[in-house]
């Protein structure tokens, strides 16, 4: 076999299109068979109605009959939009069971029930009076520190001083009720 030798390939799909004809019944052949669902329904469906309904068509003859056998032939290999009958149907059944939104995950699409959207909101700000001993340390008022040199063993021994650490004041309103009342005199027991 030479590397140039094409591939082939075969898929078969008559046995899928056939459809489901019923032919045998246990050892018996039934005449003039094999029929379609849709042919046992008509002969089944149809044969009930002559029986039933005798009395109305006994004066015409053997035509009713013969009308019978040519809707049975009739229906051996109908389409509906490229469809045997009884899927037809039973797709136009299962369409009318949908719920109209759909489905998500085998459960009915629903939308939810409106519900209100609460909230609130507390804008907080800087507090406008501030005693001077709590006022923090403006940026004009230390001294710039001083930029290292890059590589220089000196300056990486160079501590830099710190800023004197001053304490902030309340900030938020639960800040400022509990710093009131350790003025007051509700300080820590």
């Amino acid at each position: 076999m030479t590397a140039t030798a094409a591939r082939v390939g075969r898929f078969y799909t008559a046995a899928r299109r056939h459809p489901w004809v019923l032919g045998k019944v246990a050892d018996w052949k039934i005449p003039l068979g094999p029929y379609t669902p849709a042919q046992i329904a008509v002969a089944v469906g149809g044969g009930f109605l002559l029986i039933k309904t005798m009395g109305w068509w006994s004066w015409m003859g053997p035509i009713p009959l013969i009308a019978w056998a040519l809707a049975i032939w009739a229906v051996r290999r109908p389409k509906i939009g490229g469809r045997a009958p009884m899927q037809a149907a039973v797709g136009w059944v299962l369409l009318s069971r949908q719920p109209r939104g759909g489905r998500i995950g085998g459960r009915a699409a629903r939308d939810r029930a409106p519900q209100p959207l609460l909230g609130g909101f507390t804008l907080e700000g800087e507090p406008t009076s501030r005693p001077a001993a709590q006022a923090p340390p403006s940026r004009a008022a230390r001294p710039p520190a001083p930029r290292p040199a890059a590589g220089h063993p000196s300056v990486l021994r160079r501590t830099q001083q710190a800023a004197p650490a001053v304490a902030a004041g309340p900030v938020s309103g639960v800040q400022q009720l509990l710093a009131l009342a350790h003025q007051q005199g509700g300080g820590a027991r």
